[in-house]
């Protein structure tokens, strides 16, 4: 019988978007064929610490994997390719001296210090394969400001839009919001740059909501987007 490929699942981390990283993982593991793979979860708490543990058998339910980042034994990541092993226990006690080996880790991480290209370049240094886009593909894709000029330099639509910065915002909003208006009329949608799922999103109908939006967006963000509303079709 061949032997199953040992998927370390990485979840949780830093971002605005830990909770939404609970439940893809919660999705993905689900979703493994448990005859083909092996799954290791790998927990990054809100603070950043990794926390290995294991899951009893067929459960992927939220509340195990939020237990593995209270109980989980704490690890670091090699970044040398070739040691022991890729997880190295901070602290060993019984039971520790050995952590599996992985084939490959599926990152299961939201927003930034997880999908911005910095997980991908960790695991680069470390020599471990991994799942999704690399290191320049997760960097452009995370920040939208980026993004679009690419798109935009490939001659692909995009819907037009304006960056300004946290510091403006926080030392006259008036001022950005009329650089706001002078470029589009409402309503607009206000976002932080490096960030998913909605998290820090709004639509602004009027100067109020519009200044209310930046001050929100800049709160995840030093960079922040304000573009043009776009009517869909039905």
């Amino acid at each position: 019988m061949a032997r199953k490929l040992r998927v370390g699942v990485l979840f949780g981390g830093r971002s605005a978007e830990h909770e939404v990283s609970l439940e893809s993982a919660r999705n993905v593991i689900a979703a493994a064929d448990p005859s083909k793979y092996e799954i290791v979860p790998i927990a990054i708490t809100k603070e950043g610490r990794w926390r290995l543990g294991v899951l009893p058998p067929g459960s992927a339910e939220r509340r195990a994997l939020q237990e593995i980042q209270k109980q989980g034994v704490e690890v670091v990541l090699a970044a040398s390719p070739g040691g022991p092993g890729p997880l190295i226990p901070i602290l060993r006690t019984s039971g520790t001296e050995n952590t599996p080996s992985l084939d490959v880790i599926f990152p299961v991480l939201h927003g930034t210090y997880g999908e911005d290209g910095t997980v991908q370049g960790l695991l680069e240094l470390a020599g471990i394969p991994y799942v999704g886009a690399g290191v320049l593909g997760s960097a452009a894709g995370m920040d939208k400001d980026v993004m679009k000029r690419l798109f935009r330099e490939r001659g692909l639509p995009i819907v037009p839009y304006l960056t300004v910065r946290r510091k403006d915002i926080q030392v006259n909003a008036r001022i950005v919001c009329l650089a706001v208006e002078k470029k589009f009329r409402y309503p607009v949608f206000v976002k932080p740059a490096n960030l998913g799922s909605s998290v820090g999103v709004s639509k602004a109908r009027n100067r109020k909501e519009l200044e209310a939006g930046l001050r929100l967006a800049s709160d995840y963000d030093r960079k922040i987007l304000a573009e043009k509303a776009v009517e869909g079709l039905l």
